[in-house]
């Protein structure tokens, strides 16, 4: 089933996956405070969906992304600006806050914050077309929003190279750096995704989602904290339905019926 939520965006729902697609393919999925607000509904609604187990985000056309739409960033009041980038937060904050993780599918280029949002989504499938970069020194604008999901996706010091040069890496380099998990033929890329959707969708959804947040959650602790927020997270997750039912299925051998799918 698909559906036009809005003006640019389209949202398939295909066993158990939702596919969301950035619809603004004349303007290389720019960004603008527009589509960034209708992105952000969009995952909003999928959060609670409970069909859903995983989500892909992709762009039809030329591009994945080309980042923020410069158009707007021209001749602004200081508070239209800190509207853009707000909304811009708010729509990478949602992507990592909702339960089902979602999967970058990659087709071409991906830039400035249409690179943030790859680096933001929890995984990131590539095509061999695929190209990354964060270009905005060259233009007078620096790419600091981006650098924060890059930095924690590759490290400071693959970062800095791509934010102080702005110069593209394939997307060979980027497997090899951190930023996607797989590079695959073009003709391949959406059944890849597809791939990694559905065996997302065979764990419970309940489950996934709780270890979802332990992980962005912990991230960022020292190694203590991580441990004594992470142990009383598994106390937790131990007491769900779908625990005790994926443990009495391994142990008699059999596949589990999980509960929140029901």
């Amino acid at each position: 089933m698909q559906t036009a939520l809005s003006t640019h965006v389209i949202v398939e729902h295909r066993d158990g996956t939702a596919i969301v697609t950035m619809n603004r393919a004349e303007k290389r999925n720019a960004l603008s405070l527009e589509l960034m607000r209708e992105l952000t509904a969009a995952f909003r609604a999928i959060a609670g969906d409970r069909s859903v187990h995983a989500v892909i985000l992709r762009g039809e056309g030329p591009a994945f992304s080309s980042g923020h739409d410069l158009r707007e960033l021209l001749g602004r009041a200081p508070n239209e600006y800190r509207e853009i980038f707000d909304a811009c937060v708010v729509l990478m904050e949602t992507i990592v806050a909702i339960p089902q993780p979602v999967i970058a599918e990659v087709a071409k280029i991906a830039t400035a914050a249409g690179c943030q949002l790859v680096a933001t989504c929890d995984l990131a499938v590539a095509s061999t077309d695929a190209t990354f970069a964060t270009p905005g020194v060259r233009i007078g604008l620096f790419c600091s929003t981006p650098m924060v999901p890059l930095s924690r996706a590759i490290g400071r010091r693959r970062a800095m190279e791509m934010l102080l040069t702005g110069e593209p890496i394939t997307a060979r380099t980027a497997a090899d750096w951190g930023l996607v998990n797989a590079v695959v033929p073009p003709e391949s890329l959406h059944d890849a995704a597809l791939d990694v959707a559905r065996r997302i969708g065979s764990a419970s959804r309940t489950v996934v989602g709780i270890g979802k947040a332990a992980f962005y959650a912990q991230i960022d602790l020292s190694q203590p904290a991580a441990y004594a927020y992470t142990k009383e997270t598994m106390a937790r997750n131990a007491l769900e339905e779908d625990a005790q039912e994926g443990i009495e299925a391994f142990l008699s051998k059999r596949t589990p019926a999980w509960k929140s799918d029901s």
